[in-house]
C-alpha cells in the first residue's frame, strides 16, 4: 500500500493496486493517480515535471488545477510508488497515490460522459476526480468505499459497448 506523505483531511485513504484491476493497460501494470498538493507559485509545475522525469516516471494523463490559491496536480502513472518517492524527495507537498478505474467513451456520441456519470451516481458512486488519459480513456478516482460499485458500473458499461 502506498501511503500519503502527510495526511490530508479531504483526501480518501489510498488503496492497494489490484492485480486484476480493469485499470490495467495491456502491459499488465495497474495505472494509478498521483495527487500532489503543489505550492501555488511560478515554477512548481516545472519542479514536479523535473522530479518525475529524473525518476523515470512517465505521465499518461492528468493536469494541474488551482482554486483559491491551492494548486492540485493529478497525473496518471504506471509506477505510483516511484512517483511518490520522487515527489517526496523533491519536497513538493503532500502527495498520495491511488488506484483508478478507466472507462472508454464513444467520442463520436454526444452525452457519453453524462450517461456513464448518471449510472455511477445512481449506484451511489461519488466521483472525486475525473480526467482523460493520452489515449482517450476516462480516468475515474473514487472514494475507497465506492471502488467496488464503480468497477461494477464500469464493467457493465464496457460489456454494453462491446456487446
Amino acid at each position: 500500500m502506498t501511503r500519503p506523505t502527510s495526511p490530508s483531511p479531504t483526501s480518501p485513504s489510498p488503496t492497494s493496486p489490484s492485480p486484476t484491476s480493469p485499470s490495467q493497460p495491456s502491459g499488465g501494470r495497474p495505472m494509478q493517480d498521483l495527487e500532489v498538493h503543489l505550492p501555488d507559485r511560478p515554477g512548481a509545475l516545472a519542479d514536479l515535471g523535473q522530479a518525475l522525469g529524473e525518476a523515470g516516471v512517465s505521465l499518461e494523463g492528468g493536469g494541474v488545477f488551482t482554486h483559491d490559491g491551492h494548486a492540485m496536480a493529478h497525473y496518471l502513472v504506471h509506477d505510483g510508488a516511484r512517483a511518490l518517492r520522487a515527489v517526496t524527495a523533491a519536497g513538493l507537498g503532500p502527495s498520495v497515490v491511488r488506484d483508478v478505474e478507466l472507462a472508454s467513451l464513444d467520442q463520436e456520441t454526444p452525452g457519453q460522459l453524462g450517461s456513464l456519470a448518471r449510472r455511477l451516481g445512481d449506484a451511489g458512486v461519488n466521483v472525486l476526480v475525473q480526467y482523460s488519459d493520452h489515449v482517450g480513456n476516462l480516468v475515474l478516482l473514487v472514494a475507497d468505499e465506492d471502488v467496488a460499485a464503480c468497477r461494477e458500473v464500469v464493467a457493465r458499461w464496457r460489456s454494453r459497448r462491446l456487446g
